[in-house]
């Protein structure tokens, strides 16, 4: 089997894409996965969004995709995506006309199939510091970390129902998203990483707020305790860019699952491939 690939918080680098399709050419894999936080980063000016980056996925991503795409035919990779929290929800529409042409499947709040494997897309994030809220909800209550901008506050690019915002949890909507159904040949791609795992460790060290701690475990606790209880075979993660030059790791096991971060903070892209039958051998590498 053609290995698969995984990366995730490119943020509308083109270079990083550029990387990225020149490997999909030239290496051929079955499947590529991408985590979320996919543009440049959007900004909050008198009060409102405002995008730096133009139509960057019907101007760009768009006619690089399809480039690829003609160029391989036969040979084009299935491609599952989601957003991540610095992506505005009102791009989604783009996403999903670029979905019905067969570009990638978008796979938020979804599961689809891939040789015999069920993949899941899932992307929210728990509260953050950030004022974009289109890919936040509470976690497994309506708890808010000291320093974090709750999920009924902030900024959204399209409106939400007050209901959703307000009593929606992670934990919920991944109980929806499952249900009972076995996890053992289900591979998951998330954006936010479990809490309180290498995946999930933000340079937060000494911070404070309002003379309360600053937790460096950024990630969520619905997610942690889903993977330590459902045990799907491999969960993809992103969000925490600086993770793994802190911890040295970016692959876990917990349990039999195996956890990879593919986020990286510097200028490269790290792309990680893997073969579904045996994800504990996944690689990385900066390129």
């Amino acid at each position: 089997m053609p290995s698969w690939f995984f990366v995730t918080d490119l943020h509308g680098a083109s270079s990083r894409y550029e990387t990225l399709l020149s490997r999909v050419i030239s290496e051929h894999p079955a499947a590529v996965f991408i985590g979320g936080d996919l543009l440049p980063r959007a900004f909050s000016l008198g009060g409102s969004l405002a995008a730096q980056h133009g139509d960057f996925i019907g101007e760009y991503l768009v006619p690089e995709f399809s480039r690829a795409r003609e160029k391989l035919g036969s040979l084009y990779p299935s491609v599952f995506l989601i957003l991540g929290n610095d992506d505005p929800r009102i791009e989604e529409g783009v996403i999903e006309q670029a979905a019905q042409r067969g570009l990638w499947q978008h796979i938020h709040d979804r599961k689809s199939v891939q040789d015999r494997f069920d993949i899941y897309g899932y992307a929210m994030v728990p509260p953050t510091p950030f004022l974009l809220k289109d890919w936040e909800r509470y976690d497994v209550s309506r708890y808010v970390p000291p320093g974090c901008v709750s999920p009924e506050e902030g900024l959204r690019s399209l409106p939400c129902s007050e209901s959703a915002v307000k009593w929606g949890t992670i934990q919920k909507d991944l109980a929806n998203l499952t249900g009972e159904v076995s996890l053992d040949r289900a591979i998951f791609l998330f954006h936010t990483p479990p809490y309180e795992t290498p995946l999930d460790r933000a340079a937060l060290d000494g911070r404070m707020f309002e003379h309360v701690p600053i937790d460096v475990h950024v990630g969520s606790i619905a997610v942690q305790r889903f993977i330590g209880e459902r045990q799907p075979l491999l969960t993809l993660h992103g969000h925490v860019h600086e993770s793994t030059r802190l911890t040295g790791k970016w692959k876990i096991k917990m349990g039999r699952t195996v956890c990879i971060n593919g986020a990286h903070d510097g200028p490269e892209l790290a792309l990680v491939r893997f073969d579904p039958e045996s994800p504990e051998d996944a690689t990385r590498e900066l390129l």
